[in-house]
């Protein structure tokens, strides 16, 4: 059974939240105060696994500016707090047609809800009750004359009242009507319901996340277990955690032998390194560790006699344990959380996780290693239903699956404003930028990550560089011509001032990297840093200077003057003796050989109607009309050639170097 819709309303700030999808992973997202803890503890009512959350209480929990129109507002009972949807799974059909036939329920949904002052829920579903009635009765084979009796009756209740008052009852009869009996007051709707409360989930919300303690007391858990007094949440947690790893309590108290109680604390390290860090990628040198030893006098108690178990956690890098204890407050909550939550389907079976705010103290790549936990281990036991406000608990490749959380806020004719309470949606984008700033967040990382970038990362100064390289690509393609490979992603960098700080930000992503860029005299520290930081290797760092042949140069000395002028020219429709020629070109200013600076300098004594030079318009010009690079092939030279084997063939072992870049000898497209 699977929760599809849920809807909340009348609950501490929520009005009416509007009806929202749900999936296996919903992520909630919404400013603090905005109504997510509300929604999740609403939802926890309808079915808590918390024994003491039976009813919302109204006092508590209704709203409060509405408390006192309670009555009125409610003229039928009590209000509602949440209603929900549910989509039944085959194994729930088959589980009510072994008992009422399989064409009992007449459909695949089902709706339960619950009001305050309520301890059970509600629920409707569709059951056709007279279909039920016959398949009960051609079950236990009753005659047309055994039958008789019944009548018209079209439900089991009916038939109860039927069948109880014969003075003799068939044996048919008889165990026919011991069956219905066995329903909740004879009813087969209230036993259709019955045998699917057995397999719906229970809420688990949790908003306090329990850390594990760093040592156990193995003879002082072992006298409290015996005493039934109450375990610490943080010894609880150690206890998950040497279960998880493939020991328990017991293990260690039936133990006679030190070196065999201690075998067993070193097994269940070794399986819970291994397993946890799959998932703590904030450092990899670190091994848990469970040291077993005697309690010592000194020790404060109860760690100072009998058998204490110790967590530790070493540090290959360093070559020193610390205790768990003293490590950092997001590794010992990302430990404590992955070793509750993998004890979850043993100890709680089926259950929907409803998770408020988790993982505030980790850093933001540690939430990414949570959410990755979240969908390869939760997800696929466990529905799940989380709240955040980190753009990096946002799931940026599953935006389907998130919901804005806003309390709403209008004014009334008079600008008194007025809140409305919470509103859930699914139309992420449409609400307000506050709200929407986690994950604006995390599509901006992702966008960075995956569509600015790629594995494949050729880096140059700016936009006109990339459609320069589109564009001529494109004619070498069309001309059957080896062409810049489309798995390389070309990214704008801004200048090769910008280069170092782009790499360092994306050095951790093993990217394959090669940079292309203009130079200019005045920049050689910049090449000089960028060499100095080692982050690239210098076969990796291309300069413009090195294909053109020019102690300075840009992209667009690539191309042969004459080629330039004519690309500028058509660019920006030069006529009436303002065409640019190449005589024109290197008189404008001789005292530099870059193309770009001597267009710069005819542009400017050109008239005022005419626009200024751009560096992207004689780019654009060029991808919108490909043909010019052809049309005159015969008179036309470039430097424009091919990356060749490099940057097309081999891109895992990309080796573009300047020996081969300097094959892109002046030839024709």
């Amino acid at each position: 059974m699977k929760l599809i819709e849920a809807h909340a309303t009348n609950y501490r700030n929520i009005i009416d939240a509007n009806p929202i999808a749900v999936g296996q992973t919903t992520c909630l997202v919404g400013k603090n105060e905005a109504g997510k803890s509300a929604f999740l503890k609403a939802l926890e009512g309808l079915r808590s696994t918390d024994p003491t959350f039976i009813q919302y209480g109204k006092i508590t929990n209704y709203p409060r500016r509405s408390l006192a129109e309670y009555d009125s507002d409610n003229p039928d009972g009590e209000a509602r707090v949440m209603r929900t949807v549910w989509q039944l799974e085959p194994k729930d059909r088959e589980a009510v047609a072994a008992v009422l036939g399989s064409d009992a329920l007449t459909g695949d949904t089902i709706v339960v809800q619950k009001s305050y002052e309520q301890a059970n829920s509600t629920w409707t579903l569709s059951l056709n009750q007279k279909q039920v009635l016959e398949n009960l009765i051609a079950a236990y084979e009753l005659t047309a004359e055994d039958r008789a009796v019944i009548g018209d009756a079209y439900t089991t209740q009916k038939a109860a009242e039927a069948l109880a008052s014969l003075g003799t009852r068939t044996t048919a009869q008889q165990t026919l009507l011991d069956a219905i009996t066995k329903f909740r007051s004879k009813s087969a709707y209230y036993q259709a319901i019955d045998l699917l409360d057995a397999r719906m989930p229970k809420f688990m919300y949790f908003s306090h996340y329990d850390r594990m303690s760093g040592e156990l007391s193995i003879n002082k858990l072992d006298t409290d277990r015996q005493n039934s007094k109450e375990t610490s949440s943080g010894d609880r947690v150690f206890l998950d955690f040497l279960e998880y790893a493939g020991t328990t309590l017991d293990d260690l108290v039936k133990t006679t032998q030190f070196e065999e109680l201690n075998a067993k604390c070193e097994a269940a390290a070794l399986r819970i390194t291994d397993q946890i860090f799959d998932y703590w990628t904030q450092n990899d040198e670190l091994k848990i560790k469970v040291v077993l030893s005697e309690g010592k006098p000194g020790d404060p108690a109860p760690f100072n006699s009998g058998p204490v178990a110790r967590a530790r956690v070493e540090n290959s890098l360093h070559g020193v344990t610390v205790p768990f204890s003293e490590r950092s407050a997001g590794f010992i909550w990302f430990f404590s959380f992955l070793v509750k939550f993998a004890q979850i389907k043993k100890s709680h079976g089926n259950v929907i996780l409803l998770l408020d705010e988790p993982g505030l103290t980790l850093h933001g790549t540690a939430q990414l290693d949570l959410l990755r936990y979240f969908y390869r281990e939760i997800a696929p036991h466990h529905q799940l239903i989380w709240s955040t406000h980190s753009p990096f608990m946002v799931p940026a490749d599953d935006l389907a699956s998130v919901r804005t959380v806003e309390d709403v806020v209008t004014s009334d004719q008079r600008g008194r404003k007025k809140s409305i309470g919470t509103k859930i949606r699914a139309d992420v984008l449409t609400t307000d930028p506050q709200t929407n700033f986690p994950i604006f967040g995390a599509m901006g990382f992702e966008v960075t990550q995956t569509l600015i970038i790629g594995k494949n990362t050729l880096l140059v100064e700016g936009p006109s560089d990339i459609l320069y390289l589109q564009a001529v690509s494109s004619a070498l393609k069309a001309a059957g011509r080896t062409h810049l490979s489309p798995q390389w992603a070309i990214c704008p960098s801004g200048g090769i001032d910008k280069v170092l700080p782009f790499v360092r930000l994306f050095y951790g992503n093993k990217l394959n990297t090669v940079v292309l860029t203009d130079f200019e005299r005045g920049q050689k520290k910049k090449l000089e840093d960028l060499h100095r930081a080692a982050l690239l290797d210098s076969e990796r760092i291309i300069l413009a200077t090195e294909i053109a042949g020019k102690d300075e140069a840009d992209i667009e000395d690539f191309f042969e003057p004459a080629l330039f002028v004519d690309l500028v020219n058509k660019t920006y429709s030069l006529k009436d003796g303002h065409e640019l020629t190449v005589e024109k070109l290197n008189a404008a200013d001789p005292s530099t050989g870059r193309l770009v600076k001597k267009a710069e300098a005819y542009f400017r004594i050109l008239p005022a109607e005419i626009p200024e030079f751009s560096h992207f318009d004689p780019s654009m010009y060029l991808l919108q009309h490909p043909r010019s690079l052809t049309a005159k092939e015969r008179e036309l030279k470039t430097h424009w050639h091919v990356l060749r084997r490099p940057l097309n063939a081999s891109l895992n072992s990309f080796d573009l170097n300047k020996r081969q870049l300097r094959k892109w000898a002046v030839s024709r497209v």
